[in-house]
């Protein structure tokens, strides 16, 4: 495609950043959690239910953006392993709330630790005031998207 032709073009293609440093920062969180025997997925899980305990594997798959077959997938095997709890009968509906055991909460220490480094890294070319107006400028984008949900 010649520079005059409409469309999109890689180099100034706000999207294309976007997806190229999404790939970018997943590479450095898979290379990072890789020998903490984690994946990103494992990571999110776990850090979501660290701070909104309680969440019922529809939630958590919806934070994790997995499927709900992949998250109980996932939540079986942290289960057997000791990280999380569920009940065996739901409180009320059909919803089994989960919770961080203190064995998981070890592991999500090491693994945000590793994952803070990574996005400290990403950002360190930015100011201070430059890091709050991206943040904010990925915020309002996203809303944007979502909006077109509606």
């Amino acid at each position: 495609m010649s520079q005059d032709a409409p469309g999109i073009h890689l180099e100034t293609s706000l999207g294309y950043l976007l997806k190229e440093a999404s790939s970018a920062l997943r590479t450095q969180m898979e290379a990072v959690l890789r020998p903490l025997g984690m994946t990103i997925t494992h990571y999110s899980c776990l850090e979501l239910l660290a701070q909104r305990p309680g969440l019922s594997n529809s939630e958590l798959a919806r934070g994790a953006f997995v499927t709900r077959q992949s998250m109980n997938v996932l939540l079986q095997s942290l289960e057997r392993d000791g990280l999380v709890t569920r009940p065996d009968q739901p409180p009320s509906g059909r919803a089994l709330p989960v919770e961080l055991t203190a064995k998981g909460r070890r592991q999500l220490a090491s693994a945000s630790a590793a994952v803070k480094g990574v996005e400290d890294r990403m950002i360190s070319g930015l100011s201070p005031e430059e890091r709050a107006r991206f943040g904010d400028l990925l915020t309002r984008s996203v809303t944007a998207l979502r909006g077109c949900d509606s």
